[in-house]
């Protein structure tokens, strides 16, 4: 039996209600029960979408009549992102409130490809890798604590690679943001300005998994 399909879908607050009407509209009644990491929802025909808010409510839930309605609330919330992608092709930092940059330093930086060659050429390429890696970490990072210091940034929103992106929210000079609580990683390509744009959008709406009905 095939294994039904999945995909992942970014919609602002306050797009979500009407959303969830063409998904019940395309699939049928639904069921809701409240997860902890959101709101699932079952339609008649096996369809299933699974709704995150954006960030936890931190004591700032989102007001409403329905569970629907409170992560529409909770995700309109202005809150600010501090958002750091990096690819092995390029990286972009940003603060972004309201699903816009505020402010934003976007540039290149090139670390080698693997090489096939081996001994003393395989390592000499290898190290130059690791300090090209470093070199990009280590500016990102600067880069970050220059835009993020002019605002109160209450989130880190990474992006891109998961191993750079890691290593640069560990640079020192990041330290004091090390206690704040990490939103859900994005999979961005390499970093470019419309790439910063979506994601700046995509980090401040509600993250939607949707599982198609059983073939």
């Amino acid at each position: 039996m095939p294994t039904p399909e999945s995909r992942v879908a970014f919609v602002s607050g306050e797009r979500l209600p009407g959303w969830v009407e063409r998904f019940a509209a395309s699939h049928g009644p639904l069921v809701e029960e409240e997860l902890d990491g959101g709101l699932q929802l079952s339609a008649a025909d096996g369809a299933v979408a699974l709704l995150q808010p954006p960030w936890p409510a931190d004591g700032r839930p989102g007001r409403g009549g329905d569970a629907v309605a409170r992560i529409a609330s909770l995700a309109a919330q202005s809150r600010t992102l501090g958002l750091v992608l990096v690819r092995r092709g390029g990286y972009s930092v940003a603060v972004v409130r309201d699903g816009a940059a505020l402010a934003s330093k976007t540039g290149t930086r090139h670390i080698q490809s693997k090489t096939a060659a081996g001994g003393g050429s395989q390592q000499r390429f290898a190290r130059r890798r690791t300090n090209q890696a470093d070199a990009l970490v280590e500016a990102v990072a600067g880069h970050a604590d220059r835009i993020f210091a002019e605002h109160r940034i209450e989130y880190l929103a990474p992006g891109g690679d998961r191993a750079l992106a890691g290593q640069v929210l560990a640079e020192p000079v990041l330290k004091r943001y090390a206690a704040l609580s990490r939103l859900p990683f994005l999979d961005v390509p390499d970093p470019r300005a419309s790439v910063v744009k979506q994601a700046a959008a995509a980090a401040c709406s509600v993250r939607i998994l949707v599982t198609d009905p059983p073939a």
